[in-house]
């Protein structure tokens, strides 16, 4: 936000040197990735609260989250089931699923598409946007361009409806094989490398002069935050988040009953809670130099001593004091980038867990 115009292809911009300024407006449609799910978010919430440096949010979603607590102007869409939809399987699979309207929206509640095509009306191109169009009619349009490409076979849009079948598939006939044109014939089918092949030593990486961060063949580094690094003496612990069965990244992390049935705990291994004095249930504080959180634990000798286990995904709920109490894994994760691609590198994390006194089960 206050370094907008610094940013360069150093820090991963493509098509340009710099930014010709800072970031003002934030538009966020569908995620809650700008404050729960980004890294480091008691820094985060520092920059989102200061109108100094980010001026206007406006923020689009199903539900209230953290992020949309941030927001100047909220947009309450309603959820898959109340318009139309269509999508491909996951990574562009070999099916086609329909998602039907099933029930009206819910109060002011408005689709996706139709937030955006009153928003384009205000500017004064609603009929290039829509193309004179609704979300049903586009459904329709998109198994039109399926059965001209991919899925020739594909019902039409009446008869994928009145079947209630819900996904339409190609039929498997042969197993998929990983680079099988490659391996049947190489010279033909080069990969997308320099060389057209499999490639172990990468003169590309080699030619960028960053061997310590970005080698050419794969080794160990040791990360940024290590169990063996100066910052394991007063954080000694070594962080991991898994997603929860509860939740799908933070979507259901407002759902009471996969709540109850999955609550958010820190997993810690025997040996570690018992040299902290800490016992199954009872509430711990776990920290480091980011932030704090609080949760009930669990002990268990499933997870390896020294490392601990936080499920990701749990709403963000700061008390008075800063301490998140629902449990955010990234109030404790670095905003660091990925030396190559600059990606999100919410990966190791040193804490330290200590006992409160309570039980929260």
């Amino acid at each position: 936000m206050q370094r907008g115009d610094e940013i360069g292809p150093d820090q991963g911009l493509i098509g340009a040197d710099h930014l010709d300024s800072n970031i003002k407006l934030i538009y966020a449609v569908a995620t809650n990735i700008l404050i729960n799910q980004h890294a480091d978010i008691n820094q985060t919430s520092e920059i989102l609260r200061n109108e100094n440096l980010l001026e206007f949010i406006a923020v689009q979603d199903n539900f209230l989250t953290p992020t949309g607590r941030y927001a100047d102007l909220l947009l309450p869409a309603c959820t898959q089931f109340e318009t139309w939809g269509v999508e491909d399987g996951w990574k562009y699979g070999d099916e086609v699923i329909l998602m039907p309207k099933l029930v009206e929206p819910l109060g002011e509640s408005k689709s996706d598409y139709q937030i955006c095509s009153e928003l384009a009306d205000r500017l004064g191109f609603r009929e290039e946007y829509t193309q004179g169009r609704d979300e049903r009619q586009w459904v329709e349009w998109i198994i039109e361009r399926y059965r001209e490409t991919r899925f020739p076979n594909i019902p039409s849009l009446d008869d994928f409806v009145n079947s209630n079948v819900g996904v339409y598939a190609n039929p498997i006939n042969k197993p998929a094989v990983a680079l099988v044109d490659f391996r049947n014939d190489p010279k033909a089918n080069p990969l997308d490398t320099p060389s057209g092949k499999i490639e172990i030593f990468s003169k590309e990486l080699y030619d960028l002069g960053r061997s310590d961060e970005v080698p050419p063949i794969p080794k160990y580094i040791q990360e940024w935050e290590s169990p063996f690094g100066p910052e394991a003496e007063q954080y000694p612990l070594q962080a991991i988040g898994h997603h929860y069965m509860a939740r799908v990244h933070s979507t259901h992390a407002n759902n009471d009953w996969l709540d109850e049935a999955f609550p958010q705990r820190v997993f810690i291994n025997w040996i570690d809670a018992r040299a902290r004095g800490i016992e199954d249930g009872e509430t711990v504080r776990i920290f480091n130099y980011r932030g704090a959180i609080q949760l009930p634990c669990r002990i268990t000798s499933r997870i390896l001593p020294g490392v601990v286990d936080i499920p990701v995904g749990a709403w963000w709920m700061p008390d008075e004091h800063g301490v998140d109490r629902r449990g955010s894994v990234n109030v404790l994760t670095s905003e660091r980038l990925t030396p190559l691609a600059f990606g999100n590198a919410q990966h190791t994390i040193m804490v330290q867990v200590e006992k409160i006194k309570g039980k929260t089960l």
